[in-house]
């Protein structure tokens, strides 16, 4: 009787495993998609959140998408895919009402990064779940790095100009420019000696065109500032100045992002180009991505809106800084 009974034990526990695995929870599976996947920025983003899928045993699933259609098509075919949570950086701000609409309806839960959604009403959407940047306050020590160059150097008001290049289509882009030129104002610099340039597009040759024009219109200013919404506006903006002989002893820029400019801190012979303030892509990228997952998992909801700072990286302490910050060995 003994060995019967047996089987019977083993078939009961053979049975109790099968049902449980019939109702196991499936696997979580998390979107990330970014309007840019090509830059530096996002790449690291996706990298961190890789360790964080990694770390918890989830799929990451990384989409690029630089246009409406696109986002909203992949919204679609990440609900087929049985994803239960998308984190994105929008291409375009505005989208936010529709991407909110589609997550709702596919079931996913949603989680903007890096920029804000805007509603209809030009307002930002504070009912959706976000995690950006202090935008003005990474602006206003954008401002002050450059007043202290310029304190530094013994540059007067007379002699000095701001350019800053300008992409206010995108809040948290004016934010930036708007808080550096609060700084700058406020550490004695006139009115009438900030000059912005209007970009369409954010990249360096946008920028590169912007910072001509107002070049050409002020011809006179013997010393330069540099500010603009990310590494790249900067950048295009130091092209133009050195394509009119200013070099690191007469023009100062600063940057925001951090890992756009690496190549350009890294030059044996130093540009005006002075330093940036460094993001942190792993709070982006890691953080948001197990945000989710433990929203996913455990019902965990995240903050409706968490903000990070940034660092400023020179030529003299980004080595250290990006090791410290996980995006170097």
């Amino acid at each position: 009787m003994k060995f019967p009974l047996l089987l019977t034990f083993r078939a009961l526990a053979a049975l109790t495993v099968l049902a449980l695995a019939a109702h196991a929870a499936p696997a979580i599976k998390i979107g990330f998609l970014v309007k840019q996947p090509e830059e530096p920025w996002f790449q690291l983003e996706w990298t961190f959140a890789e360790q964080a899928a990694k770390e918890f045993g989830f799929t990451l699933v990384k989409i690029g998408a630089i246009d409406g259609e696109k986002t909203l098509s992949a919204i679609d075919n990440l609900a087929a895919g049985g994803a239960q949570g998308l984190i994105i950086c929008t291409p375009d701000t505005r989208l936010g009402p529709a991407i909110v609409a589609k997550a709702r309806g596919a079931g996913l839960k949603l989680l903007a990064v890096d920029d804000q959604f805007i509603g209809a009403n030009g307002q930002p959407m504070t009912k959706v779940h976000y995690l950006g940047i202090s935008a003005g306050k990474i602006g206003e020590d954008v401002g002050k790095t450059l007043a202290a160059e310029m304190k530094r150097r013994g540059w007067t008001p007379a002699d000095t100009a701001l350019c800053a290049v300008t992409y206010d289509e995108l809040a948290t882009a004016k934010a930036r420019t708007d808080g550096a030129i609060s700084s700058l104002l406020g550490a004695g610099l006139p009115q009438n000696r900030i000059f912005k340039a209007p970009v369409r597009t954010t990249d360096i040759p946008g920028s590169l065109d912007a910072a001509n024009i107002l070049l050409t219109q002020q011809p006179n200013v013997k010393h330069w500032l540099v500010c603009g919404s990310n590494d790249n506006l900067v950048l295009g903006g130091v092209r133009a100045l050195e394509g009119r002989g200013f070099t690191a002893d007469t023009a100062v820029a600063v940057g925001i992002n951090g890992t756009d400019c690496i190549v350009e801190l890294e030059k044996a012979k130093p540009t005006p180009f002075f330093g940036s303030m460094l993001l942190s892509a792993k709070s982006h990228g890691y953080e948001t991505a197990k945000m989710m997952f433990q929203w996913i998992k455990d019902g965990k909801e995240p903050a409706l809106d968490t903000r990070t700072v940034g660092v400023l990286i020179t030529r003299e302490n980004f080595r250290q800084v990006l090791k410290e910050q996980g995006v170097r060995d």
